[in-house]
């Protein structure tokens, strides 16, 4: 892989971590009040826009990205955010990782070396 396609690579998977990661802290607490009043505190929290501004931002860098690859390799390579959210999930908000999880991570993680490797 080319220098411009790692580097876009590498901010979409940085872009879509943090969105999904403050997507994440923005929705935390409160899980059971689905009144008005949660979704009020949410739209509130800056994360929330934070979440929205990574999200819009990793559009155009995918768009980006997908010109300069076959869609089959740019969306197998687009999957390791999955790997990484996992990670995070498992850091930052004491998730479980299940044998079943760590095994299909680590089928994705394989997959994305094998395509890194046969570029």
């Amino acid at each position: 892989m080319s220098y411009l396609p790692l580097v876009l690579w590498t901010s979409n998977l940085v872009l879509d971590t943090v969105g999904h990661v403050a997507f994440k802290i923005a929705a935390a607490g409160g899980r059971e009040d689905i009144e008005a009043q949660h979704w009020w505190r949410m739209a509130a929290q800056p994360w929330l826009w934070v979440g929205i501004g990574c999200f819009v931002l990793e559009f155009v860098v995918w768009l980006a990205f997908l010109t300069l690859l076959p869609l089959s390799e740019g969306v197998l390579l687009g999957c390791f955010n999955i790997v990484v959210l996992m990670l995070i999930g498992r850091w930052r908000f004491q998730e479980k990782l299940t044998p079943w999880r760590v095994a299909g991570v680590a089928l994705i993680a394989c997959g994305v070396a094998l395509v890194g490797l046969g570029g």
